[in-house]
């Protein structure tokens, strides 16, 4: 019974959303944003600031290298790198780690598969690197090694020291945890699935990366992009000014539209290394909760890896 009004209630938001966006009216969201079982959810800072001293809740912080995070963090936030995420295999430089190792690190750092985690990054105040990826990558990864409650600040700690809220150089005591990696293969599809359905008429490609580098050359040893993928740029659907800010929901929809991007094809998440894709994968997942996302983890760089493989230049997909 339980169960059936969490469903019930879940349909009613959805489709009062809907028809608001419809009417032209701008609803303020309820955080953490969307409602329901979704794995990836949004917090506002305003929601983080009345909880981050939850007992039942954890703050992690991915901001570009650790002296951003020694020089200031969010209170009780615990530092790690997404560097610790990705190694080579075969040559290739840009696949997950094995389950055993990162099962190490997640324990380090305290976290727990049920215990909600706030994910944020930013432009770091003492390197200034940071193009607002991270937090979505990281988000990406804990779910897909088993994570079960993942919430993304939006707007990052530049938001939030934008609006005056405390900083600290203070590090939390982290007790070490017992996370299992479960990891969830039906987020992702390798290389030999993706060559298969890649071309299918149910299902949309997209590219993550620039125009400059999806039209001609990048760093890669190919120019261009994989045949018959359109080109969505991640940061069109950010902030002009904030890449961990989300742009308002009717403009999303609005590029989505554009675009020719609808929820009942498959939609697979590419990009150069499968870092930019993640933005664009969590936000069709469980943002839009589009019904069928996957992410080609190897995309760009690992497609080029075949010598084969053809490629394409130019503005159109094919």
């Amino acid at each position: 019974m339980l169960l059936y009004i969490r469903i019930r209630t879940y349909i009613n938001e959805k489709l009062m959303l809907a028809l608001n966006q419809r009417r032209g009216y701008v609803m303020k969201k309820s955080y953490p944003y969307p409602s329901g079982e979704e794995k990836v959810k949004w917090v506002s800072t305003d929601w983080l600031e009345k909880h981050f001293e939850d007992e039942n809740m954890m703050v992690l912080d991915v901001q570009p290298n650790v002296h951003d995070y020694i020089q200031e963090h969010i209170p009780g936030s615990v530092y790690l790198n997404e560097g610790l995420l990705r190694v080579p295999l075969k040559g290739v430089p840009t696949f997950y780690v094995p389950s055993e190792s990162i099962q190490t690190v997640f324990r380090r750092a305290g976290l727990k598969p049920d215990v909600p985690v706030v994910v944020y990054t930013g432009i770091g105040s003492y390197t200034g690197w940071g193009n607002g990826l991270g937090q979505t990558m990281m988000a990406y990864s804990l779910v897909r090694f088993g994570h079960d409650n993942v919430y993304v600040l939006n707007g990052g700690i530049d938001k939030w020291k934008k609006e005056g809220r405390s900083l600290s150089k203070i590090f939390p005591k982290v007790e070490e945890s017992s996370f299992t990696v479960n990891v969830r293969k039906e987020y992702f599809v390798e290389y030999e699935e993706f060559k298969a359905i890649k071309d299918h008429e149910d299902v949309t490609l997209l590219d993550a990366r620039p125009s400059n580098v999806y039209e001609g050359q990048g760093p890669w040893m190919k120019p261009g992009h994989i045949p018959g993928a359109i080109n969505l740029p991640w940061p069109k659907l950010m902030d002009d000014k904030n890449k961990t800010l989300l742009k308002p929901d009717e403009e999303i929809r609005s590029i989505l539209k554009e675009h020719g991007i609808t929820s009942d094809k498959t939609i697979l998440c590419s990009c150069g290394t499968g870092r930019e894709a993640t933005n664009e994968f969590i936000l069709f997942k469980w943002y839009l909760s589009y019904p069928k996302v996957k992410i080609y983890e190897g995309s760009f760089t690992e497609w080029t890896s075949y010598p084969e493989n053809p490629t394409v230049t130019g503005k159109n997909p094919r």
